[in-house]
């Protein structure tokens, strides 16, 4: 592993993400868990305001925007943040308040990104949250995934983006199988020329690896897995990885580095 990958630490202010959903609905509980993101390695605090777990309905952008702006806002003076957000008023508000990256599930704020002179990541998604995972299909996920992330790079980098991300969007609108796919693919994606951000953190896919008697293991129950993929996708070429368990994390690729 020539560097160690960026890690980017998920802190959601939502009450319904899969994973975390309502603990940190509260600015200060955020904040404070932003900053320990942040004592523990995290290069990156990836502010979130509206989950995108499968099955997640929309909400409103003036509501999103109050979640994760004063979070953000409270949180630049300590760690470089990101926004989670699909949605160009809510990334334009939490730039202004401080966060200098937009995660984009949607691949669709470049615009955003090069008015704001900030950075940005496109991810891939086949559908959009509420039903992506309703059978999703291919012809060739690896090859569909990659040719969508180099054209929205390419275009991002025409408008004037200086910082391009792509994510091969693990667990958004795959199967278990496509996403084992994608993530065998990490070398080809990171030879394209685009850093590669991968998130596996604690996903339903590693529920299904280490079911017992048919039973998905639970959310808090995945961590070994978070971190094996994490530390393989690094070793693979990822350049930054989005994880939840960022103590964890960030040791594991410590070790391996040395």
């Amino acid at each position: 592993m020539p560097v160690r990958p960026l890690v980017m630490g998920i802190l959601n202010v939502t009450p319904d993400s899969f994973s975390d959903g309502g603990r940190f609905v509260d600015v200060d509980r955020a904040v404070d868990h932003g900053r320990q993101l942040a004592r523990q390695g995290a290069a990156i605090v990836d502010v979130g305001g509206e989950s995108t777990r499968p099955g997640a309905h929309p909400v409103a952008a003036d509501e999103e925007a109050a979640r994760v702006v004063p979070v953000v806002a409270a949180l630049a003076a300590h760690v470089r943040v990101s926004v989670d957000t699909a949605k160009a008023e809510v990334a334009a508000a939490a730039v202004a308040a401080g966060a200098t990256l937009i995660n984009d599930v949607s691949a669709s704020l470049h615009e955003v990104a090069a008015d704001h002179q900030v950075g940005w990541v496109a991810m891939h998604m086949q559908g959009e949250p509420r039903t992506m995972q309703h059978e999703p299909v291919y012809d060739d996920v690896v090859a569909e995934v990659e040719a969508y992330l180099r054209e929205r790079a390419e275009r991002a980098h025409r408008a004037g983006v200086r910082e391009v991300w792509i994510d091969p969007g693990i667990g958004f609108g795959k199967t278990a199988a496509h996403n084992w796919a994608l993530l065998a693919a990490i070398p080809q994606l990171a030879a394209s020329g685009w850093p590669v951000v991968v998130g596996t953190s604690r996903k339903a896919f590693l529920g299904a690896l280490f079911a017992v008697d048919g039973r998905p293991a639970p959310v808090d129950d995945r961590l070994e897995g978070s971190v094996a993929t994490a530390v393989r996708a690094a070793l693979d070429g990822a350049a930054m990885v989005r994880v939840h368990d960022v103590a964890a994390t960030v040791a594991a690729l410590e070790a391996v580095a040395a």
